[in-house]
């Protein structure tokens, strides 16, 4: 069993150091983890999915905000013997769908790159094919909304309870900026920021210590990556460091508060990142410190204000005690004195 420890006597300093602590962890953890054999087994597969550009991903998030691995129709089946299942309703992106024309251009020099001049003292004209860039919309599923061959997995599931977990889960949610709900959801997804409604969802049924990870993630994704109002909003970065940074962030805060996420984190951190030289982590290393130490001040913060409210309880429960032994019990009248039946009298 996990256990939740309050560091509230920390030192900023002190604190700042420990996050550091943590963060290399996560560094070297991963680094350990993408010489195994598991991992390359895990990228054979993965490297077939599409990189998609920022624009799409954000189309991708406001249809289905749960969305985990996303693919075309006929990708799912050639490359992954899937199939997409009937009735399932596609997700609407934009696919670039050049076109060429021909089109007279002045010609020019090989040599100097300037326009030649004919006889009448005009440039001379060429015909070339020119390509024009363009888009158009087309069609993906998630990988909740198919069926076939599993995907290899390198991040495994948190299975323990964690000790005063209904105390923790409510000091997150009042350091998160939405409100966070718990309902069922399709498809493999732990949890999801909702762009448009801004709220959180957390799947349900899942273990302690899966959830209270999962909620510190989207938490994550909230503070940071809103566009409206997420603290890099103005320079909103692509998915893949999204995900790098919300699942570092969670890893920070769960180890500082004694819950070692390590199983998934490590696993879910490679995955996300592009390369061994993890270059989104590095990049984004002062952000996932800074968003992690302010999401472990809230924390802290919420828990010793609910301990203190207990103590005020515990306290006004001893003085109601107090006051009650103090007071004097009235003596029993005669007519409530047990009656005794004595050789058929009553005494």
């Amino acid at each position: 069993m996990e256990k939740t420890g309050s560091n509230i006597t920390d030192k900023p300093a002190s604190q700042a150091d420990k996050v550091k602590e943590i963060t290399d962890k996560l560094e070297q953890g991963i680094k350990d983890l993408f010489e195994s054999e598991k991992y390359m087994n895990y990228l054979k597969v993965m490297s077939r999915f599409h990189n998609y550009s920022f624009n799409n991903s954000l189309l991708i998030a406001m249809q289905k905000p749960d969305a985990t691995y996303v693919a075309g129709y006929t990708s799912w089946e050639k490359n992954f013997d899937r199939h997409v299942q009937k009735g399932q309703k596609g997700i609407r992106i934009l696919a670039p769908s050049p076109y060429k024309i021909k089109k007279d251009v002045d010609k020019l020099d090989p040599n100097t790159q300037q326009p030649v001049i004919g006889r009448d003292g005009t440039p001379l004209k060429e015909r070339v094919e020119v390509t024009i860039p363009a888009y158009k919309i087309t069609t993906v599923f998630d990988i909740s909304q198919t069926e076939g061959r599993e995907l290899p997995e390198i991040a495994s599931d948190l299975q323990s309870d964690v000790k005063g977990y209904s105390r923790f889960m409510e000091a997150l949610k009042a350091a998160s900026p939405v409100p966070i709900e718990t309902r069922p959801i399709e498809g493999g997804s732990h949890g999801y920021y909702h762009l448009e409604d801004k709220m959180i969802v957390i799947r349900e049924g899942m273990s302690q210590q899966q959830t209270l990870k999962t909620c510190i993630h989207e938490i994550a994704h909230a503070i940071l990556h809103d566009k409206d109002t997420g603290k890099e909003k103005d320079n909103l970065p692509d998915r893949r460091t999204k995900e790098v940074e919300a699942e570092s962030v969670a890893y920070t805060v769960c180890q500082h508060f004694g819950i070692d996420s390590s199983e998934y984190s490590f696993g879910y951190v490679a995955g996300w990142s592009s390369g061994k030289n993890l270059e989104e982590l590095k990049t984004s290393m002062n952000t996932i410190r800074a968003t992690a130490s302010d999401i472990i001040n809230s924390v802290e913060k919420s828990l010793y204000k609910a301990k203190e409210q207990t103590m005020d309880k515990v306290n006004e429960q001893v003085k109601t005690t107090e006051r009650t032994i103090m007071v004097k019990p009235e003596p029993a009248l005669a007519m409530d004195a047990p009656r005794v039946k004595v050789h058929g009298r009553h005494h």
